[in-house]
Parts: structure tokens; sequence; C-alpha cells
């Protein structure tokens, strides 16, 4: 009998303009936790997807094999139940049903004529007591954590016997205190027989994680390693094909003494009427990167979408841009006064995902493309042209819709329409999030560039070591307040936790 519980042979997936997968080979032994790493668009998602049935048999070329027996999925549902159960980074849970009623959806209990609610509701305790959870399978799905629903989909999958589970980006939103449950449910369900595969940027958690490490690269198997043959950094050069000399290209920058934000005796509050940050006071400097660090809750968004004008409720205090103050209502007047804002929720607030490159690109700078008020396609494509070379956006051409894009190319259409609008204040709010290190590197180098032209970037992430290593200057959030501020030399982790938990800043 094969040691491997899944091999892919040869397959190959081709869409109009562009090969996705190109004789990729991929095998994963029983009980293993197997990582598959990649750049974004290098062919993680579409090899998934071809085995859990999304590409149905007939779409590419090539083998897979269950167990030693060759498999032909025409659905989602033969790979189910094959076994094979898939876990996105967007979850697939009803917000406003149950529990129980998510665990069961499309479930043979509840397909049948009489619904045995009793025996749906005892065995909802068994597959969340697999996963950890202590909780009433009558909750609305709504009332739970970005964590708790995480388990919850792994119980799900857990519900149909499965034998290979893939998880995709499962980690891209969870707390620090959620990864250590999921990375502690993971390896018990390692130790159970469960395999697993794992596809994640976090390449600590891989090293921490994974029994094995497949990368992929332009839709090719480059190598299949063990663990323990391998470190961070050779992951990276076979990811990226070449070697990164520092993860962080930071450049010292030439900070000019005016602010291009100042913020004096800020207050906030939500439409509710509850006050979201208090008493803030801070600046940014032309030139200057100022990293925004805390625990997720600590209102660091918040701050800067009410800033943006995105937050309805009453404000406090004074703004100035450019030394000028200003009341900014809207998204649209912080937008007329130089203000641009990437969103950390891209797909939701950055792009039009049925619109294509080039439009979303523009979609800001209009102004810039149009001839007696009407736009003119060629000065648009133009125009996007020239931004998205310089932002080596990967894509065949600009007529593809953003949606098909990978995340981090989809990052850099964000990017290019803000910069597009040339802004004096650009905040970067989670940038790398779900991106790989390659694209993260190339963003990194666009701020330098940015400060270099005088613009004031604020950056907020929840990944310290970013922060630390492309600021010139850190704040620190807790619970809607300034805690602390740092120097780029000053600042080190224990330092910045410290602040971010409540503590005092220390020297």
């Amino acid at each position: 009998m094969t040691e491997y519980v899944l091999e892919m042979k040869g397959i190959t997936k081709e869409f109009p303009s562009v090969k996705a997968l190109d004789n990729v080979t991929f095998s994963v032994r029983k009980g293993e936790i197997h990582a598959l790493c990649g750049e974004n668009g290098a062919g993680k998602s579409t090899l998934m997807k071809v085995l859990s049935g999304v590409y149905p048999a007939g779409t590419y070329s090539g083998k897979i094999l269950i167990k030693g027996k060759e498999a032909s999925f025409k659905n989602i549902k033969e790979s189910q139940d094959a076994g094979v159960a898939i876990i996105y980074q967007e979850l697939a849970l009803v917000g406003e049903m149950t529990i129980a009623e998510n665990l069961f959806l499309g479930h043979d209990l509840m397909r049948s004529a009489v619904i045995n609610w009793n025996e749906i509701y005892k065995n909802s305790m068994v597959a969340l007591e697999k996963v950890g959870l202590d909780l009433d399978p009558q909750m609305k799905v709504s009332e739970l954590t970005v964590g708790k629903q995480q388990l919850l989909e792994i119980a799900k999958a857990l519900t149909k016997e499965t034998d290979i589970l893939i998880l995709d980006e499962p980690t891209a939103a969870l707390t620090e205190s959620d990864v250590a449950v999921l990375i502690k449910l993971l390896n018990e369900l390692r130790k159970q027989g469960v395999t697993c595969i794992y596809i994640s940027h976090k390449l600590g958690e891989v090293m921490e994680l994974a029994d094995s490490v497949t990368i992929l690269r332009d839709g090719q198997t480059i190598s299949t390693n063990s663990i323990e043959y391998l470190t961070e950094e050779m992951i990276i050069t076979k990811m990226v094909g070449r070697e990164l000399t520092e993860l962080f290209p930071y450049e010292v920058h030439e900070i000019s003494d005016e602010n291009v934000l100042h913020v004096e005796n800020y207050t906030s509050y939500n439409k509710s009427g509850k006050k979201v940050v208090s008493n803030i006071n801070f600046n940014v400097k032309k030139g200057e990167i100022v990293g925004f660090s805390g625990l997720m809750g600590a209102g660091r968004s918040e701050l800067f979408i009410s800033l943006f004008g995105g937050m309805p409720g009453k404000k406090e205090g004074t703004v100035k841009l450019n030394d000028k103050t200003v009341t900014i209502k809207s998204p649209a007047a912080a937008i007329k006064e130089g203000f641009a804002y990437v969103s950390e929720d891209r797909k939701r607030y950055g792009l039009v995902l049925g619109m294509d490159i080039a439009k979303n690109t523009t979609l800001i700078a209009l102004n810039k493309v149009m001839k007696l008020n009407v736009i003119s396609q060629a000065l648009e494509v133009r125009a996007a042209e020239e931004i998205t070379t310089k932002m080596k956006l990967k894509a065949p051409n600009l007529d593809i819709e953003v949606g098909k894009l990978s995340g981090g190319n989809q990052q850099k259409v964000v990017l290019s329409k803000w910069i597009m609008n040339n802004p004096k204040l650009l905040i970067l709010d989670e940038p790398t999030r779900g991106i790989d290190v390659g694209a993260k590197y190339e963003i990194y180098k666009i701020m330098n560039e940015l400060v270099q032209q005088g613009v004031g970037i604020v950056l907020i992430s929840s990944e310290l070591p970013e922060v630390l290593g492309m600021s010139d200057r850190i704040l620190v959030m807790c619970e809607g307040k300034i805690t602390g501020e740092f120097t780029r030399e000053e600042a080190t982790q224990e330092k910045v936790m410290m602040c971010a938990t409540g503590g005092e800043k220390r020297d």
C-alpha cells in the first residue's frame, strides 16, 4: 500500500492567456501537516481547487490518487465524500443560523423528511468538543469571534469524516491567542491521523507546525522537503527565485521638519455615542513612516477611519493637514484634502472586484483621464499601464477583472489607485495581510520611494516585526489611547508589547 494518502501527478490547468499550473506534482503522507508555500499567483489555491472539485475533472490534465486509488471529482460534494475538506480564508458560515445548523448544513441529518434536532444537537456537542469549543449549539454564529468561527469551520469539516483537511491562510485574521488555540488543535488532529495541508504566508507558523513543505513558483513544483532540512531563508529563496538580502528594506529617510498631519486632543465617538478613541495627540512629518502598533481592538483602525471621515459620530479636537486646519466629514472630503486610505479589507473597501484593472486603477483620479468631461479609454489605459508597471503588477493585460487576481496583485492595484491621486498622507492599514513575502518586499520598496517624494505614511500593522522593520517612529495604542511612543532606535518588541497591553513605557 502507498505511503501517501494523496498524490497529484502532472496537474496542468490553463485559463485564457495564462497557464496556472504546469505539470505540478504534489504528494502528502497520512497524518502529516504538509505546508504548501509560494508567492501569490504561484498556483497554490488553483491546485487546491482542483483537489476539492471546484475545478472538475476534464478542466485540467493529470491524475489525483487518494489512498492509492485514482479519483475523478465532478464537483465539491464528490471530493468531500472522498474525505477532502477545504477551509478558505473567507469563512463559509451563515451568521444568522445557529452553530448546529451550520455544522450540519447540507449533511444527511438535515436532508431527511423530518429533522431529528435532538440527534443534531448531540452530534454538535461531539463536534464542538473535538475542537475544544464549549458552546451552546443553539447560539447564532454571528455572536462568535473570528477565532471561534475558524474552529467551527474545522469542526464542520470533521463531521464529514475528513481524512484530508486543507487550511488556506487560517490565521490571517486571528489574534495571537486564537492562533495558539488553532496550532494546539492541529497538533491534536495530527496525532489522530488527520492529514492537513496548510497554506500560509506566515513562515514562522510553517516552521513551527509543518512536517514537510512543498514550494510552488509560477505554477510549477520547485521542491518538497522535510522541515528539518529547511530554514525560513531557504523557503523564501525558493519561493521568489532569488535571495532577499533583507526582509524589511528600510532606508534612512530625509524627514522634513514640516508636519503633513497634526492631530491634537482628538476624541471620536461612534454613531451610538460610545467613545472609540480618547485624547489622541500625534503628528506625521513629510517623508516619515510612522508605525501604529497595538493588539486587536486597540483602536488603531478606528482612529484613522474616523480621521478619514468614514465613521459617523461626534468628533472633538484639532486636525491639521500641511498646517491647515481641516474638518473632514466624509471620505470624499478626505480625498480632496490629500488623504489616502488603503483599508485592511481590500475586497470590500478597496476594489470593485467585477471591474477591470484599468478602471479600478483610475477610479479616484478620473480627472486625469478625461477629455471634455468624458473618460478617454486611451488615456485611462495609458495611465493605468504607467502606474501598474511601476508597481510590478503581474497580469496578462489590464482588461482582467480585479477579482481574478492574486491577493498580492490586488493590493498593488489598490496602491496604484491611491498613488495616482498624488496623496500627501498615505494610511496603510494591514497593507501586507494575506500576501506573500515577495509582494511584501515590493510594497516596502514602494513605501520607501513615496517618502522620498515627501509623502507622509502611517503604517498600521498587527505584525510587530513589520512595524519595527519599516517605521521611523512607532506609536502604540491600547483601549483607544496612545500609551507609548518610540524612535526606531528605542523600540523593541518587549517595550512595544508592554505599552500594547496597558503597561507604562519603559526605557
